[in-house]
C-alpha cells in the first residue's frame, strides 16, 4: 500500500511539472485531439489569419499513421533491399523486440535492416515504402495536415529520414521532415544511427519558427514526450490509443498526388504474421512455380489449363458481344496492355492457338523459357515497322503498345506504330490479381518476374477481348495514328475502370531505377 501512494504521489506531482511548461489547454491523453483541433481550425473567427500565422509540427507515426507498429516497414527495407535472408533474420528477433524499449527496439530494427546496405543504390523508401505508407494514412490525420493555409508543416518522425521523406515530401507535399540520420562508412550504412545527445531535439527547434501564435502539435501522448513536442509547442493536441483505432484509412480517390509506380516484390503489408505465412509458403511456392512453367511449356493448351486451374491458378476470358476469342481470323494484330510477361502467353492460351509477341527488354532466360514465339525490337521506327509488318504476315501478333507494365489501375501512353500495320486491330484489356508477390520489377532481376508471379498462391488473369477497331475509325483515309492509339487507350480504360495517362516507359524507370529503361544490346 505504501508503495502505491508513493507512486500516486510522483505521477501527481509528474502532471503539475507538465502542465507548467505548456498550455495544454484542457487537453488530455484521452480528449480527443483530433476532434478539438478540427473543430478549432473550421470555427474560429479569424481562421486564416490563424493558421497562417502558425506551424503545425506532426507526430508521423503517432497521428498520421493508423498502425501503432513500424515493424512493418522495416521489414519491407530488408526484403527489398537486403533479400529474404535479412528478413527472416529480422523476423527471429520479432519475439525480442516485443520485450525491448521502443528506442532500443528501434536501434535493432535499423542495425538488421540497414547494415551493409549501399547508401547511393538504396531506392525503397521512395520506391517501395511510399505505397504502404500512404495505405496506413488515416483520413483523421490528412484532414489536419492538407488544411489549407498553414505557415509551415514540420513532420516527425523517429524512423530514418530517407525511409519517411520520399512518401512525406512527394506523396503529401510536407515541406519539412525531420528524422533520425543513418551512419555511413565507405559508401556502406553502418546500420548505427546518429547518436541523439539531444541533436534530434535541437532539429525540431531549428525547424520550427515561433511566431505570434507559436507552433501547434499535433501528437499521440507517448511519442509527444519521446520527440520532444512540450518544449517547443505553444498548445498540443493529443490523441488517444482509443480514438486513434477507430480513425478510417484514406480513400485512394482523395489522395491529391496518386502513387502510378512502385516497385518491389511483396504485395502485401509484411506484418509479423503475414511474413511468417510468407516464409512457410516460400518452399513450397518455389516447387509449385517450377510445376506450372514447365505445364505450359510442355503440354498443349488444352491439357494445361486445367491442370492450371488445378493447382490454383485462375483465368477469366471474355469475349465481346458479337464475336466469341476463338472465331477471330488469322493474321490477327492483338493490342493489350501490360500488366507481366505472362501476358501474350494468356491470350495465346485464351485462343488456343500459338502466337508471336514483341517485346523491348525480355532477358534472355524468359526468352527461352517462353512457350510463344518473342521478338525483341530496336525502337528505331522503320525497322520496327518492319518487323513487325513480317511477323504480321506470318501469324498472329500481340503487342504492349505501353512499353512497359504498370501494377495500378492505370494506363500508360500507347506508341501509335502499331496502328500503321494494319486495316483493324483487336484490343485486349487485361488486369491481374496477386496476394503474395508482385511478377514485375523495374531495378531487381527481371528473369524472376515470371517465376515470382507463378510463386502466388492463387494468381488471377482476366482478359476481355473487345471489339475490332479500324485504324480508319475516324472516317479518314489519312488517318493519325496517334488519334487511332489514344482511341484504343480511351476504349481500353473504360473497360478496365482504368484511369488514361501521358506517362511512358521512360517516366516509370527515371522514378524507380534512374534510368530511362533503355534496351542494352548484347
Amino acid at each position: 500500500m505504501a508503495l502505491k501512494e508513493i507512486c500516486k504521489c510522483f505521477q501527481s506531482l509528474y502532471l503539475v511539472l507538465l502542465r507548467r511548461l505548456i498550455k495544454i489547454s484542457r487537453r488530455s491523453s484521452t480528449s480527443g485531439g483530433h476532434a478539438k483541433l478540427m473543430n478549432k481550425l473550421y470555427h474560429s473567427s479569424s481562421l486564416e489569419k490563424k493558421v497562417s500565422s502558425e506551424t503545425l509540427l506532426v507526430d508521423v507515426e503517432g497521428v498520421l499513421l493508423r498502425s501503432s507498429s513500424i515493424f512493418p516497414y522495416f521489414m519491407l527495407v530488408a526484403l527489398e533491399a537486403g533479400g529474404f535472408i535479412r528478413g527472416f533474420v529480422l523476423l527471429v528477433l520479432y519475439p525480442l523486440l516485443c520485450f525491448l524499449s521502443q528506442e532500443v527496439g528501434l536501434k535493432v530494427m535499423v542495425m538488421v535492416s540497414f547494415c551493409g546496405l549501399r547508401e547511393k543504390g538504396f531506392r525503397v523508401g521512395r520506391t517501395v515504402l511510399v505505397k504502404y505508407f500512404m495505405e496506413d494514412v488515416g483520413v483523421e490525420g490528412y484532414e489536419v495536415l492538407k488544411k489549407k493555409g498553414w505557415k509551415k508543416r514540420v513532420c516527425v518522425s523517429l524512423m530514418p529520414t530517407l525511409m519517411v521523406e520520399g512518401f512525406l515530401k512527394e506523396c503529401l507535399e510536407v515541406e519539412v521532415v525531420v528524422g533520425r540520420e543513418l551512419k555511413v562508412f565507405g559508401g556502406f550504412f553502418t546500420g548505427f544511427m546518429e547518436e541523439d545527445d539531444g541533436g534530434f531535439v535541437k532539429r525540431i527547434q531549428r525547424e520550427v519558427e515561433m511566431g505570434d501564435n507559436g507552433v501547434l502539435g499535433f501528437a499521440t501522448f507517448s511519442n509527444a514526450l519521446l520527440h520532444g513536442f512540450f518544449y517547443h509547442c505553444m498548445e498540443v493536441c493529443l490523441v488517444s490509443k482509443r480514438e486513434k483505432k477507430n480513425w478510417h484509412p484514406l480513400p485512394r480517390e482523395n489522395t491529391t498526388k496518386p502513387i502510378i509506380f512502385h516497385d518491389g516484390r511483396i504485395a502485401f503489408r509484411p506484418t509479423p504474421a503475414t511474413t511468417l505465412a510468407m516464409y512457410l509458403w516460400l518452399p513450397f511456392g518455389i516447387l509449385l512455380a517450377i510445376f506450372r512453367a514447365i505445364v505450359y511449356l510442355l503440354l498443349p493448351y488444352k491439357i494445361a489449363l486445367p491442370i492450371g486451374v488445378f493447382t490454383g491458378m485462375t483465368s477469366r476470358d471474355i469475349a465481346s458481344t458479337s464475336i466469341t476469342a476463338r472465331q477471330f481470323s488469322k493474321n490477327q494484330l492483338y493490342v493489350c496492355n501490360h500488366r507481366t510477361l505472362l501476358d501474350p502467353v494468356y491470350i495465346s492460351a485464351g485462343l488456343n492457338r500459338k502466337v508471336t509477341a514483341v517485346t523491348y527488354s525480355l532477358s534472355r532466360i524468359s526468352e527461352m523459357l517462353s512457350p510463344i514465339k518473342t521478338v525483341r525490337l530496336t525502337r528505331n521506327r522503320d525497322e520496327d515497322r518492319r518487323r513487325m509488318s513480317k511477323l504480321l504476315s506470318q501469324g498472329d501478333l500481340v503487342v504492349c503498345p505501353e512499353g512497359t507494365t504498370c501494377r495500378e489501375p492505370f494506363l500508360l501512353r500507347f506508341s501509335p506504330l502499331f496502328a500503321e500495320l494494319t486495316e483493324e486491330v483487336v484490343p485486349v484489356a487485361m488486369s491481374t490479381n496477386v496476394s503474395m508477390f508482385y511478377g514485375t520489377t523495374a531495378s531487381g532481376f527481371k528473369c524472376f518476374d515470371s517465376l515470382f508471379f507463378l510463386m502466388n498462391p492463387w494468381p488471377e488473369y482476366q482478359i476481355e477481348y473487345l471489339e475490332k477497331v479500324p485504324t480508319d475509325w475516324a472516317g479518314n483515309k489519312s488517318y493519325n495514328s496517334i488519334e487511332v492509339a489514344n482511341h484504343i487507350q480511351r476504349e481500353m480504360g473504360k473497360a478496365l475502370g482504368f484511369t488514361c495517362t501521358t506517362l511512358t516507359r521512360r517516366s516509370k524507370y527515371l522514378m524507380l531505377a534512374d534510368n530511362e529503361g533503355k534496351v542494352k544490346k548484347n
